[in-house]
């Protein structure tokens, strides 16, 4: 995929190559956290794209005002989820 940001005022900017890499990642994680918060694609989705885990990719919804609950699904989805966090988490701790 590729994202194309056009923009006059931006076209002129002279950033480095370090300042250019981090201005595109963060515009692939507000992307990546639009289609997420729209429910196009699952936080497990979110986070293979951006090559986090799980247990980030709760931390960077929560700092976007996205919520980790999700309406549709049902109660042994949920519960999957729980799981899957769970050993994350336990993971982190060992």
């Amino acid at each position: 995929m590729a994202l194309t940001i056009s923009d006059e005022g931006l076209e002129n900017i002279q950033v480095s190559a370090e300042v250019r890499e981090k201005a595109l990642q963060k515009a692939k994680e507000g992307y990546v956290m639009a289609l997420l918060e729209v429910g196009e694609i699952s936080s497990g989705r979110a986070a293979q794209i951006l090559g986090v885990n799980r247990f980030e990719i709760i931390e960077m919804m929560n700092k976007w005002g996205i919520s980790i609950f999700d309406d549709s699904q049902d109660l042994e989805e949920l519960r999957q989820e729980v799981e899957e966090a769970e050993l994350i988490l336990n993971q982190q701790v060992s």
